[in-house]
């Protein structure tokens, strides 16, 4: 007997994870999303020229299964994109640079320079054909005008996607 897939490819995904070019790990069973922003303020008496650095830490902690027989070929994938966004992403090539990690495509958020601080895979008897995985991506941009830019166009982007229907 053949076995078959749980998943409905021809569902939108909940979140897709990319090196730009090579490997796109499309994630359709996103069961949680945590964005969070840790600001840092300026030392105390400290004057009002300040060194071009950023001024937040955003982390985006993604939680969810990989289902069906794929679920082993996902695993590796993201498990390859770890390793990718701390050597040099293809993403980093294009650019020469000036963008770097990976892309984080979410009804959240899109954001390039991500790089994968924590993966973690479990599995459990109740849930025979699932892989749970939970990440932590951390945003870590270059400070230049396209980091800016990148941003401001995915503010677009999501808002096109919402009028578009989703």
């Amino acid at each position: 007997m053949k076995a078959k897939s749980f998943q409905g490819y021809a569902a939108v995904p909940s979140a897709v994870l990319s090196d730009g070019a090579l490997l796109t790990v499309p994630l359709w069973a996103v069961t949680a999303m945590t964005m969070g922003a840790t600001y840092h303020l300026p030392p105390i008496g400290s004057s009002g020229a300040r060194a071009s650095v950023a001024s937040h830490d955003d982390t985006i902690t993604l939680s969810g299964m990989l289902v069906g027989v794929e679920r082993y070929a996902w695993k590796f994938a993201l498990e390859r994109l770890a390793e990718a966004s701390r050597r040099g992403s293809a993403l980093a090539a294009y650019t020469m640079g000036a963008a770097g990690g990976l892309i984080l495509v979410t009804t959240m958020t899109i954001r390039t320079d991500m790089y994968v601080q924590s993966l973690t895979f479990n599995v459990t008897a109740a849930k025979r054909d699932a892989i749970d995985v939970t990440m932590t991506l951390v945003h870590a941009p270059l400070p230049s005008p396209l980091g800016l830019l990148l941003d401001a166009a995915s503010v677009g982007v999501g808002a096109l996607a919402d009028w578009g229907g989703n």
